[in-house]
């Protein structure tokens, strides 16, 4: 599918110029994509130190060595430039970047940070689960999973085993565990896939990694500040729970780490952005080659009416092209 995205983007400017060849067609979306993400990157506005975040039931200190993207700015990164649906970003409420690193950064990682209003999660079956025996389970479950997978159109996601095994601490009420996935049936680099959940009074806070297996030493470096970094406000931690008034989830730890291998699908547009050689070029290819294709049909409607000629029959409406100077206004 990536090859023949691919392939579209390099074919579709000559059939429309019906002169210039691939290889200067290639050239021209390459300089344009190059152009949007610096204007991307140009309006990023990165945070650190005491972050408040939205809805007032947490907070994250970001300290050095790292920086923290806002929910709006995040929210344009998963669905615009990561491809996201709009519906799995519902829960953002910012992302961790290495300090140097960034969205269009190959090599590194960045943490998702989301809250999920799923209640009061009981901790009591935390020291009674075997995690060997739940990732047996887990890949035995894998063959009807991946059927209906197959069927809506996403590659199979195969639980290699624990890049990280599942460990609670009780006392700060922190869980994080990582899995190895292998997508499809073809060879490939492993996807890591890093959870934190940080247990709170009305639900959880959730920061969720996706990068290559070959970031592991990396996330591993700096795990141990990421657990650290974010806190429930006063009135909404773990310990002020009310039994009389909060509603206790239905999940538990070990239904936390037992939950879908990935639970969200549209995070494979994630693990597209990390794997997928030339991402760049595919997601934000096809919005250089929309300005430069609308600019192709003003000019010759601006001939046409020149001559005497109102008639752009055949052509598509330039108001349905997006221009490529737009893609980074709505940070």
């Amino acid at each position: 599918m990536l090859k023949n995205l691919y392939l579209a983007c390099t074919l579709f400017v000559p059939l429309c110029t019906h002169a210039a060849p691939i290889s200067d067609s290639l050239e021209i979306s390459s300089q344009q994509v190059e152009k949007t993400i610096d204007s991307i990157r140009k309006a990023q506005k990165y945070e650190t130190g005491l972050i408040h975040l939205p809805g007032g039931k947490a907070e994250i200190k970001i300290p050095a060595g790292f920086k923290f993207l806002n929910k709006e700015q995040s929210k344009y990164v998963l669905t615009t430039l990561w491809g996201n649906p709009e519906s799995n970003a519902a829960n953002t409420l910012g992302m961790i970047f290495p300090e140097k690193s960034d969205p269009f950064s190959d090599s590194s990682y960045a943490f998702v940070v989301e809250y999920e209003d799923i209640g009061y999660v009981k901790d009591d079956d935390a020291e009674k689960i075997n995690y060997d025996e739940m990732l047996k389970s887990l890949q035995k479950d894998e063959k009807e999973e991946n059927a209906q997978r197959l069927k809506e159109g996403y590659p199979a996601i195969h639980l290699v085993g624990w890049a990280q095994a599942p460990f609670y601490d009780k006392e700060n009420k922190v869980l994080h565990w990582a899995k190895e996935i292998h997508f499809g049936d073809q060879d490939g680099i492993n996807t890591l896939n890093y959870q934190i959940r940080i247990l709170g009074r009305h639900g959880i806070l959730s920061l969720n990694a996706v990068c290559t297996m070959q970031e592991l030493p990396l996330v591993k470096a700096d795990i141990g500040k990421v657990l650290h970094m974010a806190t429930f406000t006063d009135g909404n931690a773990y310990t002020d729970f009310d039994p009389k008034i909060d509603n206790v989830a239905a999940w538990t730890i070990g239904g936390l780490v037992a939950g879908k291998v990935l639970a969200k699908v549209g995070f494979f547009a994630i693990i597209v952005k990390f794997l997928a050689a030339g991402w760049k070029f595919i997601l934000l290819g096809f919005a250089a080659l929309a300005g430069f294709i609308r600019k192709l049909f003003r000019r010759n409607k601006e001939e046409k009416a020149l001559a005497g000629d109102t008639t752009v029959g055949g052509t598509p409406n330039e108001e349905t092209i997006p221009p490529v100077e737009e893609t980074g206004s709505s940070l």
